[in-house]
């Protein structure tokens, strides 16, 4: 006679929330509300006239209208723009995934004088803001001839960048075990091999955490690209050209909404759906291995 074993199904505890957690969680709703709400505020207000953003801006439209995206994408030429932002950030990003990982590199598996002091000095660039620097890079950007050209925005953000970057991808090089490139040099590889072939692969976690951020810094820097390219308009990117929007269009408040939604959706869409590498990349070299 066949006998059936059955298996009793585990019992999951009921997880109690205490008082402390319950405060927690009322504090982060509280502030996810706070954050989400004014995007909800404008995307709902670009579909309204400008008529009625006025007279009702906390309410739902009373007729949903496309007028403020057409307007957009007829007038202000909104996709050029978004060309230049792709380009000029995607160079930026580029550049210091490049420049950084080098420099990581040479401050992780190499010993020389003066290693420290330049670790310090990285760490101490990240307190000067950009407005303390513009003047110097102003003017050698006009000494180089660049003023007015997309060139003359990407070197700055890759330098304005460079620093967290740096320290983001030392970090994490350090917990790489050195003994994986002593193997490889055993086996004949030289220096931009290892580099190339053992080290970026293992980073590439630190690497994607460098690019969003470096990305994301260069579409939204709206200082850089208002003082080096200004009254160039065919190389505006799309922060630059909202600038242009509420200034040109200052009572126009459908179209700004609508201008504000379509430069912020591509922003949200890159962080929505490389969060987990932003997350796992800022945490992987926490830990040494």
């Amino acid at each position: 006679m066949d006998t059936a074993v059955y298996m009793e199904r585990p019992y999951k505890k009921k997880r109690k929330i205490s008082p402390g957690m319950a405060v927690i969680y009322i504090i982060l709703v509280f502030w996810a509300v706070l954050t989400i709400f004014p995007f909800v505020w404008v995307v709902l207000n670009s579909f309204k006239s400008s008529a009625e953003v006025l007279r009702s801006s906390f309410s739902l439209p009373q007729e949903f209208t496309w007028m403020n995206y057409e307007n957009a994408f007829g007038k202000l030429n909104v996709l050029n723009a978004y060309k230049n932002s792709f380009i000029i950030s995607g160079c930026v990003t580029l550049g210091v995934m490049f420049l950084s990982a080098l420099m990581s590199f040479g401050l992780t598996r190499y010993h020389f004088k003066g290693k420290e002091a330049i670790r310090s000095l990285i760490v101490a660039s990240l307190m000067f803001p950009a407005f303390a620097t513009i003047i110097p890079v102003y003017k050698m950007i006009i000494e180089w001839g660049m003023l007015g050209k997309p060139i003359a925005v990407i070197l700055p953000q890759i330098a304005g960048n460079l620093s967290f970057a740096t320290i983001v991808m030392t970090g994490f090089m350090q917990s790489i075990p050195i003994e994986m490139e002593e193997a490889a040099y055993m086996e004949g590889a030289n220096v931009f091999q290892v580099f190339g072939k053992i080290i970026v692969p293992l980073c590439r976690s630190s690497l994607a955490t460098v690019a969003i951020f470096s990305f994301l810094w260069s579409y939204n820097d709206l200082f850089v690209q208002k003082i080096m390219i200004a009254g160039h308009k065919q190389y505006y990117p799309v922060c630059t050209l909202l600038e242009e929007i509420s200034s040109q269009y200052g009572t126009d408040f459908g179209l700004m909404a609508a201008s504000v939604t379509i430069i912020v959706i591509p922003v949200m869409l890159v962080y929505i759906v490389l969060q987990k590498n932003i997350i796992k990349g800022l945490t992987a070299g926490a830990v040494k291995g």
